[in-house]
């Protein structure tokens, strides 16, 4: 008897990054197992294709949903649904006359379902991405690793479940909240469970090319890949995805 096919929905979407990359991997790494039929979107706004799926990935920043659509999207993943958010879905950026970025409180629902909202991030360097739970499946034996990756610097919303973690004190550069003197462990993949579902947020992933920041440049001189050039990475999206879709090994 066939079995049935597992209905994955793709957002990717937004500002600064090379989103057609990113998409371009997710789609390679969904399409190895034949029973996920995965449908791409932009945005969120065919609320119907989502609550239709099976799970929700999102690849995106600075792409804020409408109140309907944060209110959709929580009802979704409290239903019993598993969302994978990636990277930036947690962000909202202002640019402010002074050059600063700001990160505005201005879509809470979204942010309290995420379990976690952007803030601040050093710039772009290496550093140690640590274990918090090595008996979870989805990070056991993986290991601490090295990345030079953007250092997501979070308001943590909930009781969230770390499954990675990293360390930062020092300025943020750029940004309105700028200085992070206390030395507390930064989410980097985590848990938050919201109902009887689950958001399965991991933050690494940036990725930029020559053309993403437009039309603040013209041309960007440096293709940044991030995590996206590290084993791990693609062992934990793999792992994520298959967590999400109902299929972990």
């Amino acid at each position: 008897m066939a079995e049935n096919a597992i209905r994955a929905y793709l957002v990717a979407a937004g500002d600064y990054h090379d989103i057609d990359y990113a998409r371009l991997e997710l789609l390679k790494l969904l399409s190895e197992n034949e029973l996920i039929r995965t449908t791409v979107a932009s945005d969120y706004s065919d609320l119907e294709a989502i609550n239709n799926s099976d799970f929700l990935i999102s690849y995106t920043c600075n792409l804020v949903p409408t109140e309907e659509q944060q209110i959709a999207l929580r009802d979704y993943v409290a239903s019993g649904k598993k969302w994978f958010a990636l990277h930036g879905t947690n962000s909202i950026l202002e640019f402010l006359p002074n050059g600063k970025v700001d990160s505005p409180d201005s879509a809470p629902i979204l942010m309290q379902t995420l379990g976690s909202q952007f803030v601040a991030h050093p710039p772009i360097q290496m550093f140690t991405v640590k274990v918090s739970d090595n008996s979870h499946p989805l990070v056991q034996g993986v290991g601490e690793f090295e990345t030079d990756d953007e250092l997501y610097l979070c308001k943590i919303h909930g009781d969230i479940k770390q499954l990675l973690h990293t360390h930062f004190t020092g300025k943020a550069d750029g940004f309105v909240a700028e200085d992070w003197p206390d030395d507390e462990p930064r989410p980097v993949y985590y848990i938050n469970t919201v109902g009887t579902g689950e958001v399965l947020y991991l933050n690494l992933g940036h990725c930029r090319g020559h053309y993403d920041m437009q039309p603040m440049l013209s041309f960007y001189p440096t293709i940044e890949k991030g995590s996206w050039d590290k084993p791990q990475y693609y062992e934990l999206l793999r792992r994520g995805l298959a967590y999400c879709a109902g299929l972990s090994r």
